[in-house]
């Protein structure tokens, strides 16, 4: 991996981890209401999960387990 895709995956990653935490305070935000829309909320709680394999993904690649 050259030194360009490595600071693409990087901000990628950056903004992964952006995403997922704003995700997080929205579900937050969705089950705090009287009524919450429990169909909003599992899909949000399904794009958050998908961004969390997607994130271990990417650090997988840029941090790989040597083992010794």
């Amino acid at each position: 991996m050259n030194e360009a895709d490595e600071e693409d995956l990087r901000s990628q990653l950056v903004l992964l981890k952006e995403e997922h935490r704003d995700l997080d305070g929205a579900i937050h935000a969705l089950e705090a209401v009287p009524f919450p829309d429990h169909l909003q909320i599992k899909r949000l709680k399904k794009r958050k999960l998908d961004l969390r394999d997607r994130i271990l993904r990417i650090e997988d690649i840029l941090f790989p387990d040597i083992i010794a």
